[in-house]
């Protein structure tokens, strides 16, 4: 089984990066990829629908502010989708955790800590 990590931004890898550290340490073979939801749509789909035929088991989506990508990810695959909320709009990233949690009925998305404290925990689940 690959995970496949998916940051909304290149400046969202240093924090992320400590799913992918443990992931490597359960020797769970992972990949992160730049992909946003609002300035990649296409990409987004596109990794989503052919994720399992990629070999992928589970989808890390770690985003900051509105939060959209986890639930367009959810929309585009069968995948079970964790989502590691970020800082970045309002202190502690309190925006982007609540807009996770919201996901409406039959979109389900795994919510985690906010941060390094999520990321780790993306990659013990």
């Amino acid at each position: 089984m690959k995970v496949m990590i998916i940051i909304g931004s290149k400046s969202d890898e240093v924090v992320v990066q400590q799913c992918s550290n443990w992931l490597n340490w359960f020797k769970i073979e992972n990949e992160m990829v730049v992909a946003s939801a609002h300035r990649t749509p296409d990409k987004v789909r596109d990794l989503m629908v052919t994720a399992i035929d990629n070999g992928r088991g589970a989808v890390v989506a770690a985003v900051g502010m509105a939060a959209a990508l986890p639930g367009v990810c959810t929309a585009y695959t069968s995948l079970p989708v964790l989502c590691v909320p970020l800082k970045g709009g309002l202190p502690g990233g309190v925006d982007a955790l609540y807009s996770i949690v919201q996901m409406p009925a039959g979109l389900p998305v795994g919510t985690l800590a906010v941060g390094e404290t999520g990321a780790r925990n993306a990659a013990v689940l």
